[in-house]
């Protein structure tokens, strides 16, 4: 058998295609496979949008992989497995394979369990992780607005963790992203009012896309229909801050200058 492909996950930005990285471009241009997620068969991926959205078309050798949306760890572990066998199949043939992801391949992505299944399957095989630009590190520049400033803390969950959990960590955050708000954004935006948190919310769909949409009125959306690809960026300016927190600020203090 001659050399093996590698297995690249390329991370391609929120939706602009400036966004994509120089690396990610350079692995773009050369003589690979393409493979990128879907839901069904039928399904469109977002990520190849991008590439079309750069101008770029795709290879003569491309294919969609299916990832089903459902948290049934059999039906996943099924489509992981079949996945993983159509790439390795590719990589012993000799040809590198691109696995194409919107935002940060490293966050919330199917390549992870993709690269993990071919790992598994062919520990020899050659995995490189291409990191970008996620769509909260966008939506944030969007907001013109930091996620985290000096030392405040964050934290970054898909929204479907529940009402309860986001209640608890708006206690211990100074920011939190809540990304796939689409479920539950009537009964978050109930939260922020209860709260009192409205006015320091910010919604983003699509960040970075033609069809982007900055909402900063989030109460406006209530009893709306969103993209699947939104997120809310929440600031909780009456956090009180740890005792962990603020004694770290003591010694940042207390540091002799030279």
């Amino acid at each position: 058998m001659g050399s093996k492909g590698a297995l690249f996950g390329v991370s391609l930005g929120p939706g602009n295609p400036a966004l994509i990285t120089r690396r990610a471009w350079a692995l773009l241009q050369r003589d690979t496979f393409w493979t990128y997620p879907v839901r069904t068969e039928r399904s469109e991926s977002y990520a190849l949008g991008i590439t079309r959205a750069a101008g770029l078309s795709p290879p003569a050798g491309h294919k969609p992989l299916v990832f089903p949306m459902t948290h049934d760890a059999e039906i996943l572990a099924k489509s992981w497995m079949h996945a993983a066998q159509t790439v390795l199949e590719l990589l012993h043939q000799g040809t590198d394979v691109l696995f194409l992801v919107e935002g940060d391949v490293s966050t919330y992505s199917t390549f992870s369990p993709l690269a993990r299944t071919v790992a598994g399957l062919d520990p020899k095989v050659k995995v490189e992780t291409v990191a970008g630009v996620s769509s909260f590190s966008a939506a944030a520049a969007l907001l013109q607005t930091p996620l985290a400033d000096t030392d405040d803390t964050v934290a970054i969950i898909p929204a479907g963790y529940g009402i309860e959990t986001i209640d608890h960590l708006l206690d211990n955050f100074d920011t939190l992203v809540l990304l796939k708000v689409k479920p539950l954004l009537d009964e978050i935006i109930a939260l922020l009012e209860r709260r009192g948190l409205l006015e320091h919310s910010a919604f983003v769909e699509k960040a970075g896309a033609r069809e982007e949409r900055v909402i900063r009125d989030v109460a406006s959306l209530q009893d709306t229909t969103v993209n699947y690809l939104s997120l809310l960026l929440v600031k909780n300016p009456h956090r009180e801050r740890s005792d962990i927190i603020r004694g770290c600020r003591k010694k940042k203090s207390g540091v002799a200058k030279a």
